[in-house]
């Protein structure tokens, strides 16, 4: 037998002990069983055949791996009568054109080994029942990894015979294992700087204490630059106080932000239902409608304000939304068909802010969901 087995395992077993220098990275031992069809060069005497075999394959680089490799087959004489043994070990270097992490790695790979023909001429050169040759391989291939620790391999490869300078191909595929270690230490991160005091702000609306004009505005509210609570009509009355919030610019407004005093002297339940998610009237509900109308006739001092009222089912915001268009709808029949004045019809939405009932029950959201007519009088 020749050297090169002996050298090759010597290769293998430097290169698994030896460290690898390098930043925290992973490494990765596959086990690469494979089958495939090997096709021997017509000066061998041998037949195309199966060929079977196991590699070790270490991964030290995300892109690089070393591996050692046993093959055999029992090839037929193309020439004469009988077959021949065939054993291989080799070793190949790898190159991945791709890292471990992603799903498709295809690469290029060198190496060289020591293959053993027995159990007769393994050339139609040389005579005698044994016959060992150096053969030096290229191959290219893809690794596909289904999982972490699951992978499928498919090979192309060509072998050259030294002594003989003969032409071997062979075309596999195998199942691979992985088992994986990171190995490096990074550098400790270092410690965080301890974080400014902030400047202080007792009343947590954003704006600290050495510029807050309005030091004591309620949590929640929405404030100036200064600190102040917003007043979005100008009309001297902040929001979170303001009943009317889109009064006329200069309107003399009472401490509610409304221009005069409004008293509701009637309410009319409207008895009003709208399709699921809709604010289509038709004139089914105008009877009832008519009452508001003929209130308003009787007493021209007033005037209405249509308020349309949900559930709490739902989001707010598309419930004070409904509601404003479910209002509006009913306002519209009043200044249309009924023929009431404009001037004396508003519509508003109070959404779910305005529950008569529980929300809990079917029959408290049912009473929940309504229309009223306020029939009011400004003094």
């Amino acid at each position: 037998m020749s050297t090169t087995r002996p050298i090759a395992l010597a290769i293998l077993t430097t290169a698994l002990a030896s460290p690898v220098l390098a930043d925290e990275h992973q490494e990765t031992i596959y086990l690469n069983p494979f089958a495939g069809f090997q096709l021997f060069d017509d000066a061998r005497d041998l037949s195309e055949t199966g060929t079977f075999g196991v590699g070790v394959e270490y991964r030290f680089l995300p892109r690089w791996a070393v591996e050692a490799v046993y093959s055999r087959a029992e090839a037929d004489r193309k020439y004469a009568g009988g077959n021949s043994d065939f054993d291989e070990i080799r070793l190949d270097g790898t190159y991945y054109f791709a890292g471990p992490d992603t799903a498709w790695n295809p690469y290029v790979s060198l190496g060289a080994g020591n293959a053993d023909f027995g159990n007769g001429p393994a050339s139609i050169h040389t005579a005698g029942t044994n016959h060992e040759e150096t053969r030096v391989n290229m191959g290219t291939g893809v690794r596909y990894n289904v999982s972490d620790s699951i992978s499928l391999r498919g090979d192309l490869r060509e072998f050259h015979g030294i002594d003989e300078s003969t032409f071997d191909t062979m075309v596999s595929l195998g199942l691979s294992v992985a088992f994986s270690r990171t190995v490096g230490s990074p550098e400790p991160a270092p410690a965080p700087a301890p974080a400014p005091m902030p400047p202080a702000d007792s009343d947590n609306d954003g704006v600290i204490d050495a510029t807050d004009q309005c030091p004591n505005t309620p949590a929640g509210t929405s404030v100036d630059t200064l600190g102040c609570e917003l007043d979005s009509d100008n009309d001297g009355v902040v929001n979170s106080a303001d009943e009317c919030p889109n009064t006329t610019a200069g309107a003399t407004v009472d401490a509610k932000g409304c221009e005069g005093i409004v008293e509701t002297v009637q309410t009319f339940s409207i008895q009003v239902q709208f399709p699921t998610n809709s604010s289509v009237i038709g004139d089914r509900y105008d009877d009832e409608l008519r009452k508001v109308a003929d209130a308003l006739k009787a007493n021209p001092e007033t005037v209405v304000e249509v308020a349309g009222h949900t559930d709490s089912r739902g989001k707010a915001s598309y419930n004070q939304w409904l509601s404003q268009r479910r209002a509006e709808a009913v306002a519209g029949r009043l200044t249309g068909k009924l023929g009431v004045d404009p001037d004396r019809v508003s519509a508003k939405g109070y959404g779910e802010s305005e529950p008569v009932a529980s929300n809990d029950t079917v029959d408290g959201r049912a009473q929940n969901r309504r229309v009223e007519a306020r029939i009011q009088i400004r003094r």
